[in-house]
C-alpha cells in the first residue's frame, strides 16, 4: 500500500502531489511463528566462531562464552538498570541456561556474587564481533519487511552526534575533552559518532566513532564505503560538502542533500545560471580550493542536480531549500518527490533521540576507550532488537512503523524477555500477544499542534556548589580542610 511518511508533510509554492514512491506502510508474507524463529536467530550463534578466529587474543570457553558475553552486554542496554550486578542476578537466576553448552549451565557453573568474571569476559569479547553482530541483525530484520526501496534505491539516513565520557584509563587520550571557552578545561571527554538509519524500518545500519577533532564529513565517507550497494544517501547541510558526495559516487551509490545559500550561489554561478526560486539545472560540481580534500588523492567533478525550491509549513515562516542531488535524470526523479524524500530525513533526528535518551546512550561510564566502543556498539544492537519488534508489528498489521511508539514497545519488549519459559508453545503464544500489544501501542492523533518549547532547563537550588576544576586538587582540598577541623 503506497503512501506518505508523516515526517514528511512537506508543501512547496506549489501544491506537491503525494508521493506513490516513498516507503511507508511495511507488510510480510511471514507468519508469526516464523517471525519468532527469525527473532531468535538474530543473535548469529553458529557465525560467531568464524567471527572471532581474526581475533588477536583466543576467547576461552569458560562460563561465559561469547553468546553469553554478547547477550548480557545487549541485556544491560534493554534494561533500566544497566549495571553488571543486574545481569550478574539474572545469570544466577537461570536466564542465560539456554545459551549455554549442552550439559553446562551457566548458572549452575557460577558460585561466586562477585562481578569480576562478566566484567573480564566483556572486556574479551573482541570489538569486532560487536560491530559485525550489528550489521547482521539489520541486514536480517530488513528481510523480514517488504518494498523497501524508493525507486530501486536503498535510502540510507546520515546523521551525527557526540556522547559524553568520563576522563578515566585511556579515554582522555583516545577521545579528548573538549576545549571549554577561556582558562576553562573541560572534564568531559567527547567521542563524535555518525549513524546511518534504514529510512523504512529504522534500523541501525552502521556506525563509526573518532575523537572530535575528526569530522562528522570524515566518519560519513568511511560509512559510505560500507554501504550496501543500491544505496541513496540523504543528509542535512553539514554533509553538503564536496567531499561527502565524492564518498558516495565512489561507493557505487547516489546521495541527496541540503546546501548551504553561499554554496548553491557558487554552484549556479559557475555554470552560467542565477540562485533563484524554482532552479533545477544539471550542472558538474568541481571541487574547490576551499573544499577539505585528502591530500595526495584525486577528486574527479560530480555531475549532479541542484534544486532550489520555497517551502512552506503550516505554522512556520517559508523556507528556501537548496538540495544536490546526483539523481540527473529530471524525468524520472521529479523535484517534488525528492523534496519530500529530503523531507522523511527527520526521522533521522527521532531515531537518534531514541539512541541516546531511551537507549541511555548519551552518557557511558565506562573506564576505558575500548569498553566505551564496545557499549556503543552494544547499545545500538539492542536498539534493533527493539526495532525488529517494531517491524514485525508493523509488517503483520500492515502500519508504518513511525506510528508505533518506541519507549511502549521498548517496555513490553523488557516484559517478554523476562517472562519466557523455553516451551516453545508458550513462547510463541506470549510472542503473538506481545506484537498484538505493539500495535495497540500507536502514536495519539493530536488535534493542535504542539507548542514550540524553549532549550532551557528551569534549574533547582543546588544543594552543593558545582565542582570546578580538577577532582583530584578538590580532593586534596578537601584533606586539608578536614585537618583542620
Amino acid at each position: 500500500m503506497p503512501t506518505k511518511i508523516p515526517a514528511s508533510k512537506i508543501q512547496t509554492h506549489k501544491s506537491l502531489p503525494p508521493s506513490s514512491r516513498l516507503p511507508g506502510f511495511l507488510c510480510t508474507c511471514l507468519k508469526s511463528s516464523e517471525l519468532l524463529a527469525l527473532f531468535c536467530q538474530l543473535l548469529p550463534a553458529r557465525w560467531l566462531n568464524d567471527w572471532l578466529k581474526p581475533a588477536p587474543k583466543r576467547f576461552y570457553q569458560r562460563a561465559f562464552t561469547p553468546l553469553i558475553t554478547l547477550w548480557y552486554f545487549l541485556f544491560q542496554r534493554l534494561l533500566w538498570d544497566h549495571t553488571l550486578s543486574k545481569a550478574l542476578s539474572d545469570a544466577v537466576s537461570g536466564g542465560a541456561d539456554a545459551l549455554s553448552p549442552p550439559g553446562k549451565p551457566l548458572s549452575a557453573a557460577l558460585r561466586s556474587q562477585a562481578t569480576t568474571a562478566i566484567s573480564d569476559a566483556r572486556q574479551r569479547l573482541p570489538l569486532a564481533l560487536i560491530r559485525q553482530t550489528l550489521s547482521y541483525t539489520a541486514s536480517q530484520i530488513r528481510s523480514w519487511a517488504q518494498n523497501l526501496q524508493w525507486m530501486g534505491w536503498n535510502v540510507i539516513l546520515l546523521d551525527g552526534s557526540t556522547l559524553r565520557l568520563r576522563p578515566f584509563g585511556d579515554i582522555p587520550a583516545h577521545f579528548p575533552a573538549h576545549g571549554g571557552g577561556g582558562h576553562k578545561k573541560s572534564y568531559w571527554c567527547l567521542m563524535r559518532v555518525v549513524v546511518s538509519f534504514c529510512l523504512t524500518t529504522g534500523v541501525v545500519l552502521a556506525s563509526t566513532f573518532g575523537a572530535t577533532h575528526v569530522s562528522e564529513q570524515v566518519l560519513a565517507a568511511q560509512l559510505m564505503l560500507q554501504a550496501m550497494p543500491g544505496s541513496l544517501f540523504v543528509g542535512d547541510r553539514n554533509f553538503g560538502i564536496f567531499s561527502v558526495v565524492f564518498a558516495a559516487c565512489a561507493a557505487q551509490g547516489k546521495i541527496l542533500v541540503r546546501l548551504t545559500g553561499p554554496r548553491a550561489a557558487r554552484l549556479a554561478k559557475e555554470a552560467g545560471q542565477q540562485l533563484r526560486v524554482g532552479l533545477d539545472m544539471a550542472l558538474l560540481w568541481k571541487p574547490s580550493r576551499w573544499d577539505q580534500c585528502s591530500p595526495g588523492q584525486s577528486f574527479h567533478p560530480v555531475e549532479g542536480r541542484l534544486i532550489v525550491v520555497r517551502v512552506h509549513r503550516p505554522g512556520f515562516r517559508s523556507l528556501v531549500l537548496y538540495l544536490f542531488t546526483t539523481l540527473t535524470d529530471a524525468h524520472l526523479y521529479l523535484a517534488s518527490e525528492l523534496v519530500q524524500l529530503y523531507g522523511a530525513r527527520w526521522l533521522v533526528e527521532l531515531n537518534l533521540r531514541f539512541v541516546k535518551s531511551q537507549m541511555d546512550l548519551g552518557a557511558l561510564d565506562c573506564k576505558s576507550a575500548a569498553m566505551a566502543q564496545k557499549e556503543w556498539l552494544a547499545g545500538l544492537v539492542a536498539y534493533n532488537l527493539i526495532r525488529s519488534v517494531m517491524v514485525a508489528a508493523a509488517a503483520r498489521a500492515r502500519l508504518p512503523i513511525t506510528a508505533l511508539s518506541f519507549s511502549r514497545t521498548r517496555q513490553l519488549f523488557q516484559d517478554w524477555l523476562v517472562r519466557r519459559t523455553g516451551n516453545p508453545r508458550d513462547d510463541l503464544a506470549s510472542w503473538e500477544r506481545l506484537l498484538a500489544n505493539v500495535v495497540k501501542c500507536r502514536h495519539p492523533r493530536r488535534r493542535k499542534p504542539r507548542p514550540c518549547e524553549p532549550r532551557a532547563l528551569r534549574r533547582f537550588n543546588p544543594t552543593f556548589p558545582n565542582l570546578l576544576g580538577d577532582r583530584s586538587l578538590a580532593r586534596k582540598k578537601l584533606k586539608i580542610s578536614n585537618a583542620k577541623n
